[in-house]
């Protein structure tokens, strides 16, 4: 593959719901371009996109991929992206170094909650975008149903630049309304002129009219000719569309079949033409020189010492271990040498590649805004920035969602807790939305995701490629326990079994410390030295232990405050272990008489849904034993409902969310405090607690 200048680069995030053809559609562009001699499909497993085991098993991607193909003069970086939402950290780190995007949307089922989600995260990041209206060889698709969907959604901003022609309901061609002329596509993929049916003409005067107007915004000059009634010329038209583009304010609409080839040579003009290089005027890439905190734009400039971000990172069994990464400026070089200000590092390159796939492309050197991949970057992680010792920059890492979803893990064979350690290491450096949390208390190992399928995937890769085996499980809801009334007690502890015997009595007061925030209180009033005070640290150190495992269900115990005031010690017996265990026993028997009582975690919860679907998630909420406090006006016309909630009611919550919205709502919380239990969820859970003791 030769080395491609700046200009002449295009980096094409893929985006849309899952399922809607995505994965064809990059399979057709490259087949179209020349990289492969067959057209390979999703459901016999064989496409570039999707090489993972688990993807070709799934049918559907699980991690973005990069799949380069070129255009005549161009170098188009396809990246393309999962659609559901549990990989949502494929997509942001794909969008990270995105400079466009094309939207893909099925004919067939038309504007999904993906769909919606991918224009969001193109306004977020400011990338502009093509939708490209796929499947239009199902019989049942409907893509003047597809616009005006998208119209009610966006308006002005969308912009038929095609309108499919039908013969014998089958799809035959599309009329190309920047140019007003018909095409019929071929069965090599490409297209043929020919005449523009009449029963397209109500349709296409409506979107002819649109472009003009949007053509004769873009300057005095061209709106004073389109008052006037002057025809513009093709390329006043295009140069026009591509300003509009290029800003955002016009979004393309064309219609083709990723299955057949329809269109996809059209698609790829589109993003040679039309969408941008990495060098677009209105969007600057800034770094920090860490050594001043400067800051300053690289803007992909080649002529700029060299930097390049790490955008994902691939730690594979099989292929080994990749960094891609996106040169911001400067140019990358097969045998520079690069340094890593966060971790202080600096190698020496001796290869570098494109990843086509998992296909490695070896190539002298890659120019500012290219996107390749470097081997065996040990101490370089994703978001780091890589650049020169002589001149070192960082770049702001990108966003990446925090995983709400979690369950329990354990190792299925006993012994294998380091393997499966070692390989979830592994994964996490791949996805940064899956994280491990140890929870000692509640001797557990904790396993986040954003979703149920996430982890599902994650427990069938750990054994596919690490040959591993986990069990999931529900987690352990961080209970705590405490008292609410006053009480005393004495506890003897007495043991004689020849020689020395065991002798320790505490007489102790137990009471609410009304700090939550602490397990306990400890204080001593002894007077005539009833308890010599050089057993008070052991009478402590018993209580410490005990409020480890508190006697109602076996959670800790918070809010206690200890005093011990009498007891009797004897000279001979007396031993800091017998008045350890006195105060175990004092404690234990004082606290089942002080009302105890469980409390339990109460999370804050934001949930962001449209609109119409607040009444059913306040209802659902109340359900859970959620407390609605409010809603705030959210990003893309959507409303932030703020509950606060039982933690353990939000088990299961991502998956619930999603099948009440369509998958249209978000959530994210944050623990806030405890609260006490209300009594039937007190029994249920000592009652699981005892159960599980028999077991």
């Amino acid at each position: 593959m030769k080395v491609y200048k700046t200009q002449d680069i295009r980096n094409v995030a893929i985006l849309g719901h899952g399922g809607c053809g995505k994965t064809t559609l990059v399979e057709a562009m490259a087949y179209a371009a020349g990289v492969t001699k067959r057209q390979g499909k999703v459901d016999d497993g064989n496409t570039l996109s999707d090489y993972d085991k688990e993807e070709i098993r799934r049918k559907f991607s699980i991690s973005t991929t990069v799949i380069p193909i070129e255009w005549e003069y161009w170098k188009i970086n396809l990246l393309d992206t999962p659609g559901y939402m549990d990989f949502v950290g494929e997509v942001e780190e794909a969008l990270s170094v995105a400079d466009a995007a094309i939207i893909v949307v099925s004919a067939k089922s038309g504007v999904e909650a993906g769909t919606i989600k991918a224009w969001n995260y193109c306004e977020k990041y400011s990338i502009p975008r093509t939708i490209f209206v796929t499947n239009m060889d199902d019989e049942h698709a409907d893509y003047m149903g597809v616009v005006n969907q998208l119209r009610e959604l966006y308006g002005k901003k969308i912009a038929p630049f095609h309108l499919p022609i039908r013969e014998d309901g089958k799809f035959t061609g599309a009329v190309n309304v920047v140019k007003m002329e018909g095409r019929k596509f071929t069965d090599s993929g490409k297209w043929e002129a020919r005449d523009i049916p009449d029963d397209v003409e109500p349709e296409l005067e409506t979107c002819r009219e649109a472009l003009l107007e949007a053509v004769a915004e873009t300057s005095e000059e061209l709106m004073d000719k389109y008052f006037g009634g002057e025809e513009f010329t093709i390329d006043e038209i295009i140069d026009a569309l591509r300003i509009n583009v290029n800003e955002g304010s016009i979004v393309p609409v064309q219609c083709g079949s990723g299955l057949l080839g329809y269109a996809i040579a059209n698609l790829i003009t589109t993003c040679v033409e039309f969408l941008p290089s990495p060098m677009r005027d209105h969007i600057k890439i800034f770094g920090k020189d860490p050594r001043t905190d400067k800051e300053y734009n690289v803007d992909y400039d080649s002529r700029r010492p060299f930097s390049a971000y790490v955008f994902k990172t691939i730690v594979d069994p099989f292929i080994g271990r990749y960094s891609l990464v996106k040169v911001c400026s400067g140019e990358l070089k097969n045998d520079s040498v690069i340094y890593n200000y966060a971790k202080d590092t600096e190698e020496k390159l001796s290869k570098l590649f494109v990843m086509r796939g998992k296909e490695l492309i070896e190539v002298p050197e890659l120019k500012a805004g290219d996107i390749g991949a470097i081997a065996k970057l040990s101490n370089t992680a994703t978001g780091d920035t890589l650049s020169l010792k002589s001149d070192p920059l960082v770049i702001d890492q990108a966003e990446i969602s925090a995983p709400y979803t979690y369950k329990r893990y354990e190792a299925k064979n006993k012994g294998d807790e380091d393997k499966v350690s070692q390989a979830l290491s592994k994964m996490m450096e791949e996805d940064l939305t899956l994280r491990v949390f140890n929870d000692a208390e509640n001797h557990q190992s904790l396993l986040y995701g954003i979703g149920d399928q996430q982890l599902d995937v994650v427990v069938s890769k750990l054994l596919a490629k690490y040959k591993v085996e986990i069990v999931l499980s529900k987690p352990r809801i961080p209970y705590r326990e405490t008292i609410r009334k006053k009480v005393s007690v004495r506890e003897k502890y007495k043991k004689q079994s020849g020689g020395h015997g065991q002798y320790g009595d505490v007489a102790m007061e137990f009471e609410p410390s009304g700090d939550l925030e602490k397990p306990y209180v400890f204080e001593e009033r002894v007077v005539g030295g009833a308890v010599p005070k050089n057993y008070f640290p052991a009478v402590e150190k018993g209580i410490a232990e005990s409020v480890n495992r508190g006697p109602l269900a076996g959670y800790p115990v918070v809010g206690i405050k200890a005093t011990l005031f009498d007891g009797s010690y004897h000279p001979v017996d007396s031993s800091e272990m017998a008045f350890k265990t006195a105060a175990k026993q004092a404690f234990k028997s004082a606290f089942l008489q002080a009302s105890p009582i469980l409390l339990e975690p109460i999370a804050s919860l934001s949930v962001y849904v449209p609109d119409s679907y607040t009444g059913d998630i306040m209802g659902d909420l109340n359900k859970r034993r959620g407390r609605v406090l409010g809603m705030n006006p959210s990003d893309f016309g959507r409303t932030e409902i703020v509950a606060d909630i039982p933690l353990a009611q939000l088990y299961g919550y991502s998956t619930d969310l999603r099948s009440m919205t369509g998958g249209r709502g978000d959530f994210a919380y944050s623990f806030s405090r405890y609260e006490q239990a209300p009594s039937d969820v007190q029994d249920k859970v000592i009652a699981e607690n005892a159960k599980e003791n028999e077991n």
